[in-house]
C-alpha cells in the first residue's frame, strides 16, 4: 500500500472512530426527546458506538504497523551515537508529516535505524485537511488531521477505556432508570428530593465527552486543539455537575469550569503570539501551499533551534528547512516571545491537568458519578493537558521545559502528601491522579518525552481500573465512601478487591528485583526517575527534580496500600456496612478484569516482564519523537540548561530503577505495619504530628488562600 493510500485509510478509520461517539450522542438525545420510557437500549447504543470506535482505532494501528513494516518495534539501540532524549534526527531526515506523505521517510529516531530498509517508503506521520474554514491572505484557518504512532496509541487507549467505563456505567447508573429518582443527599420540606431519572442524559454527555477528546487527539493544528479543548471543558462541567441539585456538585462544576478558564487565558495568549509571528496554526507542513508548519518553522529538519549569536532571536525555517525570509530579511521570533508562547500554552495544560497552582478543582470533581471520575482521571480531560504538552514539545525552549519540570515536581509532592490523610476513597484516588500527572509533566520537563507519555498510557489503565473498583465498592456498600467505615471487604467483594490490588501494585511501582518483572507502573515510573536522575547529573543545581519524585515514589506506595488495607483487609469497622455489602454484577466486574490485565501487562517487553522500554507500547510512543534534545547553549538567562541524551538516561536507568523500587518497598512496608498488621497505631502518629496532620487535612490551605484572595473580593 503506497503512503498516500495508507494515509487515506488511516484518516477514514480514525474519522469513523471519532464520529461514532457523536452518533451515540445524537441517538441518546433523540431517545431522550422522543422515547416515553427509560431503557438500557439507549446505553447499549452508546456502548456499541464507542466499542466499534475501539475496533476502528485498533484496525488503524494495525494498518499503520503493516505500512511501516512495524519499524517502531525494531530492537532499541542504546549506544553512544547521536541519539537525543527527544528523538534527534540522526540523518537530518525531514520531521514534517506532509513531506513524508509525498514519499519521504522520516527517520527521526535512531532507535529504528535497523528498520529503515523495511520502511524506506513508509512515513512516520500523515497529515491533511478536512475542510478549509477561512483564508486571510497567507493566514489560513482549517480543520486538519495529524496521525502518527502517538495519535494511534491515544485513540486505541481512549476508546478501549471508554468502552469499559460505558459498560460499567450501565450497572452503576441503573438507579437512574426510573421515573422518580430519589436523591438522598438533597433534602426538601417534603423529604428527599425526587426528579425524573437521567439515564439517557448521562450516556449522552459521556458520548460527547469521548467525541471531544478524540477530536483533540486527531487535530492537526493548535487552534483546532483549542476548540476541542473547550468542548472537553464543557462536557466535564455537565458531568461533574450531573447531580446539579446538590450544592456540592454545583459548586464543584463551577470551580472546575472557572479554574480551567484561568489556564485557558494563557493558552489564548500563546495562540496569539504564534499566529502573529509564525502566521500558521498547523503542526505539519502544508503540501498544497508549501508553507512550513509550526514544528518545522521553529525546529527545522534537524530538530534544533536556530538561535542568533546574541541569543535574542530564533530564526524561523521554511518548508525546506532553510531560514525563512520576510521582505528580504531573515524571518525570526524573539526568544523571549517564544518562551512566553510556550508558557502560555503550558498554562492551559496546568488548568486542564490540575497542576500547581490550579490543582484544587480536581478533588472536588469527585462530586460527579464514579464512571465520570474514571473517565476524567484516566483517558480524557486530565490526559488532554499532558497530551498537549507532549504534542507541542517541539515549541518548548529549555527554559519552558524547566518551568514544566518544576511545576510537575511541586504538584506531585503536594498532592501525594494530601493523599496520605484523605479518608474518602475517591478523593485518595483524585489526589493520586494529580500526583501522577505531576510525574508526567516532570518527565516532559527533563526531556523524558517518551517516559512522560508512556506513563500517561499506563496510568490511564490502572487509574481507570481503580476508580471503577472504588465505584464497585461504593455501589456494593450503598454509597458509603469513607474508608474508616470499611474493612474486610475482600471477603464480600473478591473480584473488586483483587483487581484493585493489581492497580495498587501498578501505581506503587513494585516489581520482583533482579528479574525486573513488575506491573505497568513500575516500568513507566522507572523511566521517569531515570530521566530525572540523568537531568540532575547534567544540571546539579536542579537536584530536587530527582530527589522529590524519588521520595514521592515511597509516599505513593504508602497511601495506595493504606487505601487497600483500610478498605479490603482486616476486620469490619462498621458492621452494618459490612453486612449489607455485596459484589457487583458481571456488567461491572468484567470491565474490572479487562482493565486489570492491561494495568498489569501493557508495558511488558517481549516475553514475560523484561525491560519496559524495549516493549511494544513504549516503542510505539517513542517512534513519534520528532525533536532533538538541545545541545548545551546559553539561553537568554545566565544558566545553561543541558538536556540528557538517551544513552545518558540509559546509563543511569539501573541505578534510578533500584532507588525507586527501594522507595516503593519502603512505603508499602510502612503501610502494612500501620494498616495491615496494625503494629503501629495511626491515631498515635496523628496525635504526635497533629499540626502537620491538620495542615494536610486542610489541603495545604490552598482553598483558604484562594477564597481570601479571589472569591470573597469578587
Amino acid at each position: 500500500m503506497d503512503p498516500q493510500t495508507t494515509g487515506e485509510v488511516l484518516k477514514n478509520l480514525l474519522t469513523v472512530a471519532w464520529l461514532l461517539p457523536l452518533l451515540g450522542f445524537v441517538a441518546e438525545i433523540y431517545w431522550l426527546r422522543w422515547s416515553h420510557r427509560l431503557s438500557k437500549s439507549a446505553a447499549l447504543c452508546a456502548v456499541a458506538c464507542i466499542g466499534i470506535g475501539f475496533l476502528c482505532s485498533f484496525s488503524a494501528l494495525m494498518v499503520w504497523g503493516n505500512a511501516t513494516g512495524w519499524a517502531a518495534l525494531a530492537p532499541a539501540d542504546h549506544g553512544d551515537g547521536d541519539h537525543h532524549g527527544t528523538g534527534a534526527h540522526a540523518d537530518n531526515a525531514p520531521a514534517d508529516a506532509e513531506a513524508a506523505m509525498a514519499g519521504h521517510a522520516e527517520d527521526a529516531n535512531p532507535h529504528h535505524a535497523d528498520s529503515k530498509a523495511d520502511a524506506a517508503h513508509s512515513p512516520k506521520a500523515f497529515s491533511g485537511t478536512f475542510y478549509e474554514l477561512a483564508r486571510f491572505g497567507s493566514l489560513r484557518l482549517s480543520l486538519d488531521w495529524y496521525i502518527d504512532s502517538l495519535t494511534l496509541v491515544m485513540f486505541t487507549m481512549v476508546t478501549f477505556i471508554a468502552t469499559c467505563i460505558h459498560c460499567f456505567a450501565i450497572g452503576f447508573m441503573k438507579d437512574e432508570l426510573t421515573e422518580e429518582y430519589e436523591d438522598h443527599q438533597v433534602h426538601t420540606r417534603r423529604g428527599h428530593f425526587t426528579r425524573p431519572g437521567r439515564f439517557h442524559q448521562f450516556f449522552a454527555y459521556m458520548s460527547l465527552f469521548c467525541f471531544s477528546m478524540l477530536g483533540l487527539v486527531l487535530a492537526g493544528n493548535i487552534f483546532q486543539v483549542f476548540i476541542f479543548w473547550e468542548l472537553v471543558g464543557i462536557c466535564s462541567y455537565l458531568l461533574i455537575g450531573f447531580y446539579i441539585e446538590r450544592q456540592s456538585a454545583s459548586d464543584a462544576a463551577n470551580k472546575a469550569f472557572i479554574m480551567n478558564r484561568v489556564g485557558d487565558f494563557g493558552f489564548l495568549i500563546g495562540l496569539m503570539i504564534l499566529w502573529t509571528w509564525c502566521g500558521t496554526f498547523q503542526f505539519a507542513d502544508s503540501q498544497e501551499t508549501h508553507q512550513a508548519g509550526l514544528f518545522t518553522m521553529v525546529r527545522g529538519h534537524d530538530g534544533k533551534l536556530d538561535v542568533s549569536d546574541d541569543g535574542s532571536q530564533v530564526f524561523l525555517r521554511d518548508a525546506s528547512g532553510h531560514r525563512a525570509e520576510r521582505d528580504g530579511q531573515p524571518s525570526s521570533i524573539s526568544y523571549l516571545l517564544l518562551i512566553a508562547a510556550g508558557c502560555g500554552i503550558f498554562a492551559g495544560c496546568i488548568g486542564k491537568s490540575a497542576q500547581f497552582p490550579l490543582q484544587t478543582w480536581l478533588p472536588d470533581a469527585m462530586e460527579g458519578p464514579t464512571p465520570v471520575s474514571a473517565l476524567v482521571h484516566s483517558a480524557t480531560m486530565v490526559a488532554a493537558g499532558v497530551y498537549l504538552a507532549g504534542r507541542f514539545y517541539p515549541m518548548f525552549t529549555p527554559e519552558v521545559l524547566l518551568v514544566i519540570a518544576y511545576i510537575g515536581c511541586i504538584t506531585l509532592f503536594v498532592a501525594a502528601t494530601i493523599a496520605i490523610v484523605a479518608t474518602d476513597i475517591k478523593r485518595v484516588l483524585a489526589y493520586s491522579t494529580i500526583s501522577q500527572l505531576g510525574y508526567m509533566m516532570l518527565a516532559i520537563g527533563v526531556a523524558g518525552w517518551g517516559a512522560g507519555l508512556f506513563h500517561l498510557v499506563t496510568h490511564a489503565f490502572f487509574k481507570s481500573l481503580m476508580f471503577l473498583c472504588s465505584g464497585s465498592v461504593i455501589a456494593g456498600c450503598h454509597h458509603v465512601q469513607e474508608m474508616p467505615r470499611m474493612g474486610g471487604l475482600r471477603r464480600k467483594m473478591p473480584i473488586t478487591a483483587y483487581t484493585m490490588l493489581v492497580g495498587v501494585i501498578a501505581i506503587a511501582g513494585l516489581a520482583i528485583p533482579v528479574v525486573n518483572i513488575g506491573f505497568s507502573g513500575f516500568y513507566s515510573k522507572d523511566a521517569i526517575v531515570a530521566s530525572a536522575l540523568a537531568y540532575s547529573e547534567l544540571n546539579p543545581v536542579h537536584i530536587l527534580l530527582f530527589i522529590t519524585p524519588l521520595v514521592t515514589a515511597g509516599i505513593t506506595a504508602f497511601y495506595m496500600f493504606r487505601l487497600w488495607f483500610m478498605t479490603f483487609a482486616g476486620e469490619p469497622r462498621d458492621q452494618h456496612v459490612y453486612d449489607h455489602c455485596h459484589e457487583s454484577p458481571r456488567v461491572m466486574t468484567v470491565p474490572l478484569i479487562a482493565l486489570s490485565v492491561l494495568a498489569a501487562g501493557c508495558a511488558w517487553g517481549w516475553g514475560f516482564g523484561g525491560n519496559g522500554e524495549d516493549g511494544p507500547l513504549y516503542k510505539l510512543i517513542a517512534y513519534s519523537e520528532t525533536v532533538a534534545a538541545s545541545e548545551p547553549y546559553a539561553s537568554v538567562g545566565p544558566a545553561k540548561i543541558t538536556l540528557p541524551s538517551h544513552p545518558q538516561v540509559h546509563a543511569v536507568h539501573g541505578q534510578a530503577g533500584l532507588l525507586a523500587l527501594l522507595a516503593a518497598f519502603a512505603g508499602s512496608a510502612v503501610a502494612y505495619v500501620m494498616y495491615g498488621a496494625r503494629a503501629i497505631r495511626a491515631e498515635d502518629i496523628r496525635r504526635q504530628f497533629s499540626g502537620v496532620y491538620d495542615f494536610l487535612v486542610d489541603k495545604w490551605r490552598f482553598d483558604v488562600l484562594y477564597d481570601a484572595m479571589f472569591v470573597r473580593p469578587v
